[in-house]
């Protein structure tokens, strides 16, 4: 091999199955870099993990740090590991130069000569290290004189491998799912649900206004009376538009009832909005007997907590909406950190912002007539997420039934 700069690393796993292997060797080769296998010592059982060793060279020291940056989201440790290294925030806000950005996998930093987990996985963050711990944090909230870690020494990242024995979803071999018996996809999406919530963990919904346009807003309303929804994300037009359909029998001035537009109707989502900023909110709305039937309702009554993120073009809006994107933000990510699962039901702003927000072990699951949301959401870096192409109202009438079964 020609001479050059070199980086031995360890790589540790299932890595022939679960592809890993092949697509940090891909990966090596597409960075121009070139590759040698020191030792390759493969389990000797199904569950034993296999370990190699290579020998990563490259054209300078840049070029290497370049490739050893990817390959170490595969999980290539070098074997001859540094502590962490960190430059202190210079203000608020601002990240020093060549910070570490986050990935959404499980990662560890060296402290010490000891390795140490990061809390709070989430992509697209910076890493703060404080004496013995180390947590992510958003640019937007380090703090001036942090120490955050810089480049990719003393950075291990533990990646995702596909499940060595029968899949969690029957229609997960596909990206996107369209042409799949629905019945076979609810039943799926149901019993994966029932596992997360047995194992104690939260189930996250983010929604859109077409669970309420659809006339599915009672069937997810059933859902979150199942337990089957541990907290609720939206945006204003969601809440607007279920209180719309309780005060007035509309979704947009839509009759619910005969599906044509009301006399007026363009203006009761307004009057919905005035007559809970009269309430003070929706939980007064609620405890004043104003709003007395619908998904907000169900989700006052239950105690089911919910976070309405605004935006530019909101109504209003409802006295409950986050307006400051920055706050609505950290609101959701003390959800994402504890979630066993997230549901996306027909809202792609939101699914995309959630998405960012989630560790890739949380099951994503997306639902949407329209499959170019999925593929923007894995384009962003959601690559855990399923797709079910369909419309929503029935998948969640057909969920709820499934789910009422048990």
């Amino acid at each position: 091999m020609p001479h050059g700069p070199y980086e031995d690393v360890r790589i540790t796993g299932h890595l022939i199955d679960s592809g890993i292997m092949s697509e940090i060797m891909d990966d090596i080769v597409a960075l121009d870099g070139e590759f040698e296998t020191l030792s390759f010592d493969v389990g000797r059982t199904n569950e034993d993990a296999s370990v190699a060793m290579l020998r990563v060279r490259g054209r300078d020291d840049a070029h290497i740090d370049k490739i050893l940056g990817v390959i170490g989201q595969l999980g290539a440790e070098p074997l001859d590991v540094e502590d962490a290294r960190t430059e202190p925030a210079p203000a608020d806000g601002v990240f020093p130069d060549g910070f570490y950005a986050t990935t959404n996998l499980e990662t560890a930093v060296r402290i010490g000569g000891r390795w140490v987990p990061v809390s709070g996985t989430e992509m697209d963050l910076g890493i703060v290290i404080d004496g013995d711990a180390a947590r992510n944090v958003a640019m937007a909230d380090v703090a001036a004189g942090a120490e955050v870690v810089v480049g990719h020494t003393g950075v291990r990242v533990r990646p995702l491998e596909r499940p060595r024995d029968r899949q969690e979803f029957e229609f997960m071999n596909s990206e996107v799912s369209s042409e799949k018996p629905k019945a076979l996809v609810v039943r799926d999406v149901a019993r994966v649900l029932r596992k997360v919530r047995e194992r104690g963990q939260s189930i996250i919904l983010v929604v859109g206004p077409a669970v309420v346009h659809t006339g599915a807003a009672r069937h997810l309303a059933r859902l979150v009376r199942a337990g089957y929804v541990s907290v609720l994300f939206g945006g204003n037009a969601v809440a607007v538009h279920d209180i719309e359909s309780a005060l007035y029998g509309t979704s947009l001035g839509v009759s619910m009832d005969v599906g044509v537009p009301a006399v007026g109707g363009h203006e009761h989502h307004l009057r919905a909005i005035n007559t809970i900023r009269g309430c003070g909110g929706i939980r007064q709305s609620v405890e004043q007997g104003v709003l007395t039937e619908g998904l907000m309702h169900t989700l006052v009554t239950t105690r089911t907590p919910y976070v309405l993120a605004g935006s530019i073009r909101d109504d209003g809006p409802l006295p409950d909406v986050i307006t400051d994107a920055m706050e609505a933000q950290r609101a959701m990510r003390g959800y994402c950190q504890g979630a066993g699962a997230c549901i996306m039901l027909s809202t792609m702003l939101h699914s995309i912002a959630t998405g960012n927000m989630l560790p890739a072990s949380v099951t994503t699951i997306c639902v949407d007539i329209n499959p170019a949301v999925v593929t923007k959401l894995a384009d962003r870096g959601s690559f855990q997420t399923t797709g079910i192409v369909t419309d929503v109202g029935l998948f969640l009438e057909m969920l709820a039934d499934e789910l009422e079964r048990e």
